[in-house]
């Protein structure tokens, strides 16, 4: 009998490395022999928790200020990730991105966890973000996006007005400071093997190899 394998990815909604390393580890994922042995669960991680839920201007007029870099290198940087973006499917539109906090979309994704959504909201959320320029800080939006997935709207709308998440949001992004998570994507595989970054599909393969042949070997 093969033992599942668990593997906690900390991610941010508002983190475009985050959407191509989704890409990257479901395709490592689907070379693995035993795939359907492993469970993902997301956990929260805000890159810039000091952003305004309505920020006025464009991506790179966030990031500029946010990374004081020059505008002009941070538009060539977001064309790089465009790009590589793409070779994944992904088609990213930053000069439609609604930069905003994404606390109450975190929120959202453990309300979806509790109702074994989590994965459905969390593709919903990037395409909305990334690649359809929907503002996902405001509960309206969520609690639509949520609909989409087959959320209760209702329910969903409830818990982002009353907080009822919050507390868990707060754990995950205490864990990752436990851990020593500076940036995201970052995956711990099997509760033992941390990979950190959009990295190649085979070092993800070779990762979930790793810890079934030690479970196996034990």
């Amino acid at each position: 009998m093969t033992s599942s394998i668990h593997v906690d990815v900390w991610s941010d909604i508002a983190c475009p490395w985050c959407f191509i390393g989704k890409r990257k580890f479901e395709a490592g994922l689907a070379a693995f022999d035993g795939a359907d042995d492993v469970t993902v669960t997301y956990h929260s991680f805000e890159l810039a928790p000091d952003t305004p839920v309505d920020f006025e201007g464009s991506e790179a007029d966030f990031l500029s200020a946010h990374k004081g870099m020059p505008k002009e290198q941070v538009e060539q940087m977001l064309r790089q990730v465009t790009t590589i973006a793409a070779d994944v499917g992904l088609r990213y539109d930053f000069d439609a991105v609604r930069h905003t906090k994404t606390l109450l979309a975190h929120q959202a994704l453990h309300f979806a966890k509790a109702q074994g959504k989590q994965l459905e909201l969390v593709e919903r959320l990037f395409a909305a973000y990334f690649e359809e320029g929907r503002h996902v800080g405001r509960v309206d939006e969520l609690v639509a996006l949520g609909a989409e997935v087959g959320l209760d709207a209702d329910a969903l709308r409830t818990a982002l007005e009353e907080g009822s998440y919050a507390d868990a949001v707060t754990a995950d992004i205490a864990q990752a400071r436990a851990y020593g998570i500076q940036g995201v994507p970052f995956y711990v595989i099997g509760g033992k093997y941390g990979v950190s970054g959009a990295q190649r599909p085979e070092v993800f393969t070779q990762a979930l190899q790793q810890v079934r042949s030690e479970a196996v070997s034990r």
